[in-house]
Order: structure tokens, then C-alpha cells, then sequence
């Protein structure tokens, strides 16, 4: 029985043997670690996520289907999309009459024809209404009722 072990357990096959053991001992602690790294880019506490993935195959497991499904920059450009759209939003403004929205330099609703804005005489730029005078050629507003 010990011949046949001995005429077995070549050195080509201790080699491989070796080889496959430091492979997978490898995997796993790189496993552990690319689970580390990852629930800390994506912001989730990663130290009990790291010791979840100490336990072989099922805690990498396990983390795969519990992680969060963004990165934490992936939430930041998230957010900064929003902000940007909500102030490209703000440059409009809605009808107080029919409540459609419209551009801030409209002088009367394209959808009702309600009034805005005055035009100034002189040079005919829109005019706010609170205004007492042009800012762009300094005519008085006090007769701008149109």
C-alpha cells in the first residue's frame, strides 16, 4: 500500500498539489479583501463586512447579494445631477395666470397672452415690474402701465 502512495505522490504531483492550495488560499484572501475595499467605496461599514467574508465562499456570497447597488461617488454625481437640474429649472418660472411654464424673460405667456412684464419705452427691453426705472438706458418707469 505504501509503494503504491509512494508511486503516486510523485513530486509532480506534490507540486501540483501545492500550487493549488497557495492558488485558492490566494483567492480567498483576495476574496476578503476586494470585499473590504468595495463596502468601503461604496460607503457601507466595511469592518463587519470583512469579517462576514472571513467565513470561505459564503461570505462573499452573502455580500454580493446584501451590498448597496451604488458607490458612494456614484451618488454624489446622483446629487449633483439633481442640484444641476433643479437650478436650470429655477431660470423658469410658471404663469400666474394659466400656470404653464415659461422662460424668465418672456413679456406676456406664449399659452394666455397675460402680461409679465413691461417693455420699456425708450429701448425696449423687458422691465420688471417693481422697477422705477431702466437699467439698461435709464428712462423712468413710472408711465410703463402697458
Amino acid at each position: 500500500m505504501s509503494e503504491l502512495i509512494a508511486q503516486i505522490w510523485t513530486p509532480q504531483v506534490q507540486f501540483f498539489a501545492v500550487s493549488t492550495i497557495i492558488f485558492f488560499v490566494c483567492l480567498y484572501a483576495l476574496s476578503v479583501v476586494w470585499v473590504a475595499r468595495d463596502a468601503y467605496a461604496r460607503g457601507c461599514y466595511w469592518i463587519p463586512w470583512t469579517l462576514v467574508a472571513l467565513i470561505p465562499l459564503l461570505g462573499v456570497i452573502a455580500y454580493c447579494l446584501l451590498r448597496p447597488s451604488f458607490y458612494v461617488e456614484d451618488s454624489q454625481v446622483q446629487d449633483l445631477a439633481y442640484e444641476l437640474q433643479k437650478r436650470q429649472l429655477m431660470q423658469y418660472g410658471s404663469c400666474p395666470q394659466c400656470s404653464q411654464p415659461i422662460n424668465d424673460t418672456f413679456i406676456v405667456c406664449p399659452y394666455c397672452a397675460a402680461p409679465l412684464k413691461h417693455v420699456c419705452t425708450q429701448c425696449a427691453k423687458p422691465l420688471d415690474v417693481s422697477w422705477k426705472v431702466c437699467p439698461y438706458c435709464a428712462t423712468p418707469c413710472a408711465d410703463n402701465k402697458s
